[in-house]
């Protein structure tokens, strides 16, 4: 065994200390913390640990609200408190634009929080027919392993659909096709709850009274995916009306399907869009563009402010979406979309120029998108990042290539209790740089 001074953590909530000149990520160790640790896996340069022994706890430490947390994958920082947490992400971002992209923010935002507990309206729950533990299983998979988590409930699900994970075990068991659904996926809107089976075999008819029998008890909608994605379909009630959400702030509702990616945590994303649209500051007659607009998240609200908006996806089935929503909503003549693949340079090196610009990348980034601008460049640039490695990479590309400042940076905590770090950067170009 091993002692340790533990540093930060790492993306996967690990801590890391550094001994004999090697880093080593210890599983449950927390910033602050002197802690003995087993190795269980080395490298050359890096080991992974597991925490044997807190000598000197955080003052952060708290016990987990949830009895399968450390088995169940779903999260990984319940011992951590909120306020911790947040500064734990605030931290990581700092230290991605300084050692990666060599940029540091000319101001901190505040971090943007919101509820800790039964926060999370999107998931993926894993199903398992497993004999050895009495039938079939739902929920996350297990830590480190492609097991599904034992679970009765989940504390950052919904409580009616916390509740449901007992019911939905005892619902799938007695299908016909019980070992051959893998997966339900939760979405969660306004105004009703859809689960979507992911079926591997077709149905036997008499499976269809029981799952009717559960969507009109439960209240939730149940949808069939016999494919991928784009199969997933309503099957009780068979009539149901889309999902959606709502930005009151901005008189928009958004429509979704299940298969659609939108934010899990409502509340956050609620606060994520005003802080956006505050710090882009849209101005009647402004041009802007919103790259990876998805549904129209952020395109309906800069619009709503006046704007006129184009939302640039690669998905042409969302991009039919986002104009749905704004047609719904009465912005079509403030909002256009359309279908660019913003990964591929010379897509990237034909758009247009605007005055202003909003960037919500995948994990990937936007790389070839930001080394596109010189020549055209928006005055002001909003970054909405969900890795912060990629945005500090490309925060360095328009720091110290073409002449943008990073005037503001800082964090929202989309995911609580997970390693997860959403954050967003703004740039400002003066007009004569």
């Amino acid at each position: 065994m091993t002692l340790a001074r533990v540093e930060s953590l790492e993306r996967e909530g690990r801590g890391v200390a550094h001994v004999d000149g090697k880093t080593v990520f210890i599983d449950g160790a927390l910033p602050g913390e002197i802690v003995e640790f087993a190795p269980y896996r080395s490298k050359a340069s890096f080991d992974f640990a597991q925490l044997v022994t807190i000598r000197s706890a955080s003052a952060a430490r708290v016990s987990p609200r949830c009895p399968h947390f450390g088995v169940c994958g779903g999260c990984s920082l319940q011992h951590f408190d909120d306020r911790g947490q947040v500064a734990a992400k605030q931290r990581t971002l700092e230290d991605a634009l300084w050692h990666i992209g060599r940029v540091r923010a000319d101001t901190l935002l505040p971090p943007i929080h919101g509820p800790v507990w039964r926060y999370r309206h999107r998931a993926r729950l894993s199903a398992r027919m497993v004999e050895k533990k009495g039938g079939v299983l739902v929920g996350f998979r297990e830590r480190k392993s492609t097991y599904v988590a034992d679970m009765k409930s989940c504390e950052v699900l919904p409580a009616h659909v916390s509740a449901a994970i007992p019911q939905l075990r005892e619902l799938i068991a007695g299908l016909s096709v019980r070992d051959r659904v893998p997966q339900i996926e939760v979405a969660i809107g306004d105004s009703a709850t859809v689960l979507v089976l992911r079926i591997l075999e077709p149905l036997d008819p008499a499976d269809h009274e029981p799952l009717r029998r559960y969507a009109e008890q439960s209240g939730m909608h149940v949808w069939l995916q016999p494919r991928g994605p784009d199969s997933a379909a309503p099957f009780w009630p068979p009539d149901a009306q889309p999902l959606y959400y709502s930005l009151p702030e901005f008189a928009v509702r958004i429509a979704f399907s299940p298969a659609d990616f939108t934010q899990v945590n409502p509340e956050v994303n609620r606060m994520l869009v005003r802080r956006a649209v505050g710090l882009l500051a849209p101005m009647p007659g402004e041009r802007i563009a919103d790259f990876f607009c998805g549904l129209g998240n952020f395109s309906l609200p800069l619009a709503r402010a006046g704007a006129s908006v184009t939302g640039f996806e690669g998905s042409a089935r969302m991009l039919a979406q986002a104009q749905r929503n704004a047609d719904a909503n009465g912005l079509t003549a403030q909002c256009r979309f359309q279908t660019e693949d913003l990964f591929d340079r010379r897509a990237c090196a034909r758009l247009e120029r605007f005055d202003k610009a909003l960037i919500d990348p995948p994990r990937e980034g936007a790389v070839e998108l930001v080394k596109s601008f010189p020549g055209r460049e928006p005055s002001r640039i909003l970054y909405v990042s969900c890795d912060p490695a990629t945005l500090a990479r490309d925060a360095g590309v328009l720091v110290h290539t073409q002449g943008y400042t990073l005037a503001a940076a800082g964090i929202a905590n989309m995911f609580p209790h997970t390693a997860h770090v959403e954050s967003m950067a703004l740039f400002e170009r003066e007009a004569n740089t």
